[in-house]
């Protein structure tokens, strides 16, 4: 049967204090709201819908990067949970199958259980995700009958014996597409908060004579941010799972505390990740890859045995093929290095494309950007680069070409050419001691007019 996901991610969060959405705030270098898109995409869903609200163009533009199949409805008035899922109805018009409703702040949520909730979905009408809360404090409580849910029931409107139940609402709820919504058509604001709950079609259902029930998961997994603490709190555990996980799958984190991932990061295993290295997005670290101590890396991919640091910056559009070196203080912008290439000390390669086996010497530059535009560097196979070169963008250095140290290079060379661009050394006898006497005087001089 086909899925469709509804994603609810209109809330303000007034708690942040900050003009960004709540579900735009990032962890793992990643909105929440790309974290229950990528728990909900397992599901293989024919539609996703995301209901925004507070700034909805923003999550608008978000979902651009995240989401090519994603559509956008607006809840202009948060009048509560139903009222958003019902802003969904027009954009699933014509979709059969089950409806899984997603919320954009549970960062946590894992596929098994969206899986597991579908599976239930085959032997009752509603499936609401419940979990056993270690303190239940204001969750909204599940009541059973049996293997049944009977009904939810907000905190506010529980009344003490309810509110002894440990087994709590995730809010996630599973149905079929049809019959949600003509629960949700039903639902009213009679309660304590005067707002149009999805909890109450459980009840509703149950008057109509359909089944409901609960799967339950962990209660980590229904982790709600609502604060700049509690996002803290969960950056904190998303680091610990992600790490736990590379490491269970081969991957050698030398201090695997100091180490922090995106959430797309892509490690395979028998890499090295030395202390105090930063994933930004869209990374992947091929098998065999060493990165070193204190490098930052960010949409850029790193091919088996290439090493990378230390204090290394690779940004986007950097790619290192196999056995390639990048040394400390080296910078790599939208740069191709071929197998075997070294850039090894204090260098800046932008916009350029390295040959195999090329060396880079210390201090080099690729001089891509004029002030209005992007320059390309083209360095061919073999090729040594002097230190200190001034590389001006474009320009194109042949295969088994050299460069003298402290070059600039403006014009093209040719394959296997020595480059030379600098001025003739002139040494004048005993003008240093002549110059540093005088400049003794002067000094002298000075500091006599300034007693």
């Amino acid at each position: 049967m086909s899925t469709a996901l509804v994603i609810l991610a209109a809330g303000k969060g007034t708690r942040m204090n900050s003009d960004l959405p709540k579900v735009l705030h990032p962890i793992g270098q990643a909105p929440m709201l790309a974290h229950a898109l990528r728990a909900g995409q397992s599901l293989e869903p024919e539609r996703t819908v995301v209901v925004a609200g507070h700034e909805a163009e923003l999550v608008q533009n978000a979902l651009s990067d995240l989401s090519q199949d994603a559509q956008v409805v607006l809840q202009v008035e948060q009048l509560g949970t139903a009222h958003a899922v019902a802003r969904a109805q027009d954009a699933l018009n014509g979709f059969s199958g089950n409806v899984i409703i997603l919320y954009g702040d549970t960062p946590f949520i894992q596929p098994e259980t969206l899986e597991a909730m579908i599976a239930a979905r085959a032997s009752h009408d509603v499936v609401v995700l419940g979990f056993e809360a270690a303190d239940p404090a204001r969750y909204g409580r599940l009541v059973m009958e049996g293997g049944d849910l009977a009904r939810i029931v907000e905190f506010k409107d529980a009344s003490p014996e309810e509110r002894d139940i440990n087994l709590c609402n995730s809010g996630l709820i599973c149905c079929d597409a049809r019959v949600l919504f003509e629960l949700v058509d039903t639902v009213d604001n009679k309660n304590a908060s005067g707002e149009y709950y999805l909890t109450d079609i459980v009840g509703i259902a149950r008057d109509k004579g359909l089944s409901a029930t609960v799967v339950t998961c962990d209660e980590s997994e229904t982790l709600g941010i609502n604060s700049r603490v509690e996002l803290a709190r969960a950056e904190v555990i998303f680091q610990s799972r992600a790490r736990a996980a590379l490491i269970e799958d081969g991957v050698m984190l030398m201090a695997p505390d100091t180490v922090h991932l995106a959430l797309d990061t892509v490690i395979g295993r028998d890499a090295v990740v030395e202390p105090n290295v930063v994933f930004g997005p869209g990374v992947t670290v091929e098998s065999g890859a060493t990165i070193r101590a204190f490098s930052h890396l960010e949409g850029c991919h790193v091919s088996r045995g290439a090493v990378v640091g230390p204090y290394a910056r690779l940004r986007p559009g950097t790619e290192l093929a196999e056995d390639t070196r990048i040394g400390n203080f080296v910078e790599i912008k939208n740069a191709t290095l071929a197998e075997g290439s070294k850039v090894n000390h204090l260098s800046y390669i932008g916009d350029a494309r390295i040959g195999a086996f090329s060396n880079i010497g210390a201090g080099t530059i690729t001089c891509n950007y004029d002030g209005v535009m992007k320059h390309q560097t083209e360095i061919g196979a073999r090729v040594f680069i002097g230190s200190d070169t001034m590389l001006i963008a474009p320009v194109r250095i042949g295969d088994d070409a050299m460069t003298g140290s402290g070059s600039v290079i403006t014009q093209d060379v040719e394959a296997g050419a020595l480059a030379l661009s600098r001025p003739a050394q002139v040494n004048k006898p005993g003008a240093a001691i002549k110059l540093n006497d005088i400049l003794k005087h002067r000094k002298k001089q000075r500091d006599k007019g300034q007693s």
